[in-house]
């Protein structure tokens, strides 16, 4: 029955997967013995109860699970085919003269080789950022789907990232106060331009905001675009978390929050969502020396609206999301330790990173309504052992096959004259 839904023309007719355990994505637990019908596209209905539309095409997911596909926040993913090759890396540019202005939008590939194997490891959306790579202004990061089509841009320009920290002194010149320097006055230089923008410089060389950054940073200052900023340290959270007294219409987000646990109150109380690296466990730099593996079940239990990063770099890959989310399922056994129960774990993943860039009610979960991203898994998503089945990206079956899995099967049993001239044996 799966090889022919997998066969049939895409959105041929609505589609119901019966018997699976179906998780969400909203917090709430998985669901034994469930339903989840789709069409046009979108979520009809998921859950325990829910009945099989007439002329529907019926998937058995007896023993498996049906789950909402995993969204990738803070990742590369379509921009970055080889790190270390820069004809590959459309993630930084250090020496343009562009920095807000910039649109990754612009550069995503979905025929990346990493796209088809990330998307076999569950991942159905992603949270692409740009790299800040010569100013603390990264630019305008974008919400684009895994499928295997040609316009995977679900939303372009959909935040702006910034990055203050070590990370960002360093940019700026050399220390916090330079790069907060650095960002009040490119703040300051938008609501110029925004008064009088025929008077505006931005095109002369000496100009340290071009016209289209401080076109992109206006929409930022009037609350149209959040604000992604990326903070470890506890000082570097409240100094961000003040930000909206002089800029109120700022909508926050704050990325990494290591040590976000020690003002997971202060956060809470500004309802600024978090989408926090999860493994940060280790003291690696002095913005970090309270790093701990209860950071996000601390934020959370203080309520926080917090979400996982990828941050897993080009050789773990974005679906070692499932096992940072897993880890904080494991933690709550070890005492002391405080992590998550499962269907917030899964949430962190799915409508949790959705939610902190305004998409929840689009992506990141079976609610009704919802894009039809949906994931049958052979197990429990959140265990290293399960493996996608089936993937539906809006509706519409995916192939599950990447090029690794094709070398893979090449080369698992090979015979003589099936293989390249580098490898005949002399």
């Amino acid at each position: 029955m799966l090889a022919t839904m997998l066969a049939a023309p895409a959105g041929a007719q609505t589609v119901a997967i019966t018997g699976g355990t179906v998780a969400i994505g909203d917090g709430s637990a998985p669901i034994e013995g469930g339903t989840v019908v789709i069409a046009n596209g979108r979520i009809v209905a998921a859950g325990r109860g829910v009945g099989v539309p007439a002329g529907a095409q019926v998937i058995d997911a007896t023993g498996k699970w049906v789950a909402a596909g995993v969204v990738s926040a803070i990742t590369a993913l379509s921009l970055v085919d080889a790190e270390g090759v820069s004809e590959s890396n459309d993630a930084g540019a250090r020496t343009s003269p562009f920095k807000a202005a910039i649109d990754v939008a612009d550069a995503v590939n979905p025929a990346g080789v990493k796209v088809a194997n990330e998307r076999l490891g569950g991942i159905t959306r992603a949270i692409v950022a740009p790299d800040a790579a010569g100013s603390i202004f990264a630019g305008q990061g974008a919400v684009i789907d895994l499928g295997n089509d040609a316009s995977p841009v679900t939303r372009a320009r959909a935040f702006q990232f910034v990055e203050l920290g070590e990370a960002g002194g360093r940019l700026a010149g050399g220390s916090r106060p330079a790069a907060y320097a650095a960002l009040r006055d490119a703040f300051q230089q938008a609501q110029d331009y925004r008064r009088n923008p025929a008077s505006f410089d931005g095109r002369s060389r000496d100009a340290l905001v071009t016209r289209a950054d401080a076109a992109a940073l206006v929409k930022v200052l009037d609350g149209q675009v959040p604000l992604f900023v990326h903070v470890d340290r506890a000082s570097d959270i409240r100094q961000v978390l003040s930000l909206p007294r002089d800029y109120p219409r700022l909508k926050l987000v704050l990325i990494g929050a290591t040590e976000g646990w020690l003002v997971a109150k202060e956060i809470a109380a500004a309802r600024v969502p978090v989408i926090a690296a999860a493994l940060a466990d280790l003291p690696a730099s002095f913005e970090n020396l309270a790093a701990t593996e209860s950071n996000v079940g601390r934020m959370r239990a203080a309520g926080v609206q917090v979400s996982l990063m990828s941050g897993g770099g080009a050789q773990a890959g974005d679906h070692v999301l499932r096992q940072y989310a897993g880890n904080l399922v494991a933690i709550t056994r070890v005492p002391g330790a405080t992590g998550l129960d499962w269907g917030q774990a899964f949430a962190s993943i799915t409508s949790g990173p959705a939610a902190a860039i305004g998409m929840d009610g689009e992506i990141g979960s079976l609610r009704p309504g919802r894009r039809a991203d949906v994931v049958m898994w052979d197990g429990d998503p959140l265990e290293l052992s399960s493996a996608p089945v089936a993937i539906w990206i809006d509706g519409q079956p995916q192939p599950m096959q990447s090029r690794q899995t094709k070398l893979r099967d090449r080369y698992l049993t090979p015979t003589e004259g099936a293989l390249p001239k580098a490898y005949e044996r002399r």
